[in-house]
């Protein structure tokens, strides 16, 4: 918990610029823009059994234990819950004078149903809100909704030619979000244009990681 995760950088873009006002700090009191309920980061790095002297091809010499030993196969993995982030009201509302619209809405007491319906093209149900009376502040906190979660696994492999006792040359296959997985970024979070509930609000447009990435290199080590 904290007041504002991001007052002096641009990172924490999913959260509003502003305190809601420097007059009563309590407002803003909500959930950090960096805060994950949920987290597994996992490695591997795994010898593989081939080549002289190992289980498969244990007789191997010349030319055959130089295409098959020195294989490495490695793999991070990374799976987590969405970050938070927060409705706006998308107007300044409150009357602060505060260009940066850090306003929010007020929950909606006669909503029913899921608030967060967990499509791209509409992450959360804008009808959950409506627009505080002029002059007010809206009572949805800080950070109240989660964003998409994350999932992506990158694997490589790695072979080791021996050319001389001081140098070794690594030939490096490496697949970035191997299954392709699509990781979305955060909603558009304004919620109202001008009294009406907004046709974009809660829309993704971009994502978090890239498509699947794949690339070859060649590492001289001496």
């Amino acid at each position: 918990m904290d007041l504002n995760s991001a007052i002096l950088a641009p990172s924490a873009g999913n959260e509003p610029p502003d305190v809601f006002s420097p007059y009563n700090l309590k407002l803003n009191r909500g959930v950090a823009s960096y805060s994950l309920q949920h987290q597994f980061n996992g490695n591997f790095s795994y010898q593989l059994p081939f080549g002289n002297g190992q289980r498969f091809g244990s007789g191997a010499s010349g030319v055959v234990d130089r295409l098959i030993g020195g294989w490495q196969w490695n793999g991070i993995v990374n799976a987590q819950g969405g970050f938070p982030f927060t409705p706006l009201a998308g107007s300044n509302i409150s009357g602060t004078g505060d260009a940066n619209q850090s306003d929010t809405p007020n929950w909606n007491p006669n909503f029913k149903g899921p608030v967060i319906l967990g499509k791209p093209d509409q992450w959360f149900d804008p009808n959950a809100f409506v627009m505080p009376t002029a002059g007010t502040f809206g009572n949805v906190a800080r950070g109240s909704l989660r964003g998409p979660g994350l999932v992506s696994f990158d694997t490589s492999l790695f072979k080791r030619v021996r050319i001389s006792e001081e140098l070794n040359l690594q030939f490096r296959a490496e697949a970035f979000n191997v299954f392709n997985h699509a990781n979305f970024s955060y909603p558009n979070q304004i919620v109202f244009s001008g009294n009406g509930y907004s046709s974009s609000a809660g829309v993704i447009s971009t994502t978090a990681t890239t498509s699947r990435q794949i690339q070859f290199a060649l590492k001289l080590q001496f």
